[in-house]
């Protein structure tokens, strides 16, 4: 049975100390709800990564959203798009006819700056947190492909160019490859303009069994997994395995493969992050990705735009609300909303969120959606 996408919500993105989690909650919950056209749902599926106990009931009883199952799901960065992939299946399963997905994250609250390592983890001990983690992706993946420092800035450059057209992006300033290039170094070779930034927001989406409007999309098919053992010896980098076992499940779930994608959404916390996942998801060979990028084949106006958003890079990165955000994005690119960064023509859209931080794993979670129109 398909399950559809009825409404969706979002905060504006970006550092926002003055306002509460709850108040993130509420703005996109309530332009959910108005954009769904309903007042009542049967659960709600909420995913956050660093939120406070009881974060849903605290928000939601004040929207008089109380007396029905709600649920919380956190698996790192993947925690949103995991409560929307359990939320579809729920639905599909006729468990609920109507749910509530909400991600939500207020990260300035909980650190002033990158996010701490976890020291029970034996990578955490040694210091590697996530931002050395994809520096040494991107260092064996520059030695294995011959990837060049200008196609890895490549895609702070675009995805900042996307942030421009949306309007609750974090960063809506133009960066050019020097300024990306020559910005301080974080991790060699990520500089900062290729590290996403902290960031606080909300997301929300209404999924139910039945088709109401012509402005539903349909949940064509999802899957999620989490990583395998990891030990470093694995023949391609960090993350890439995961998506690509992910991908194929969702691929076979939708009954459609990669070349039917118009618009993607995907988990660029750091530039080479695209780059593989790009390939994990068979848009091009593996050792191909910054070439992928160069070409302007992911750019707007190219074949298959990757981030119109602005992705994480440029839109931010709130981490529990991040996939949520990625699926109002697609949804919206799909009833063709976008305004001046709308995709021409996109029926199919896809959603990718990685998840990771924990050691001795190859991801936390990846969950990979296929949307149509």
């Amino acid at each position: 049975m398909p399950t559809f996408v009825h409404g969706v919500g979002t905060t504006m993105f970006g550092k926002q100390p003055e306002r509460s989690t709850a108040e993130l909650v509420w703005s996109a919950v309530g332009e959910a709800l108005r954009d769904a056209e309903v007042e009542k749902v049967d659960a709600v599926f909420l995913g956050t990564c660093f939120g406070e106990p009881g974060i849903a009931q605290r928000a939601l009883h004040r929207m008089g959203i109380t007396d029905l199952p709600i649920s919380i799901f956190e698996n790192a960065c993947a925690s949103s798009t995991q409560a929307f992939h359990e939320a579809a299946a729920a639905v599909d399963l006729g468990r609920y006819d109507t749910v509530l997905v909400v991600g939500v994250e207020h990260l300035t609250s909980r650190f002033t700056g990158a996010i701490p390592v976890e020291q029970r983890d034996h990578e955490g001990r040694t210091g590697l947190a996530l931002p050395a983690l994809y520096a040494m992706s991107a260092t064996r993946y520059q030695e294995l492909y011959g990837l060049t420092a200008e196609q890895l800035a490549m895609v702070s450059v675009k995805n900042h160019e996307h942030g421009l057209l949306n309007p609750r992006a974090q960063h809506g300033a133009k960066v050019s490859l020097d300024e990306v290039l020559s910005s301080r170094l974080i991790a060699d070779p990520m500089t900062l303009l290729q590290c996403c930034a902290i960031a606080d927001g909300a997301g929300a989406a209404v999924v139910s069994r039945t088709r109401r409007t012509s402005r539903d999309v349909t949940v064509a098919g999802s899957a999620m997994r989490t990583g395998g053992l990891w030990d470093h010896r694995s023949p391609h980098v960090w993350g890439f395995d995961l998506a690509a076992r992910t991908a194929q499940d969702a691929y076979v779930a939708a009954g459609r493969g990669i070349e039917e994608v118009d618009v993607l959404e995907v988990h660029d916390a750091f530039t080479i992050g695209e780059i593989v996942t790009t390939e994990a998801l068979g848009m091009c060979p593996v050792g191909e990705g910054g070439r992928l990028v160069e070409s302007g084949h992911t750019r707007l106006g190219g074949r298959q735009p990757v981030n119109p958003s602005g992705g994480l890079l440029s839109r931010g990165h709130p981490l529990g609300a991040t996939g949520a955000a990625q699926v109002a994005e697609i949804v919206t690119q799909l009833r063709g909303e976008a305004g001046p960064r709308q995709v021409d023509g996109a029926r199919t859209g896809l959603v990718e969120t990685m998840g990771g931080g924990a050691g001795g794993v190859d991801g936390n979670a990846c969950v990979v959606t296929v949307f149509s129109a």
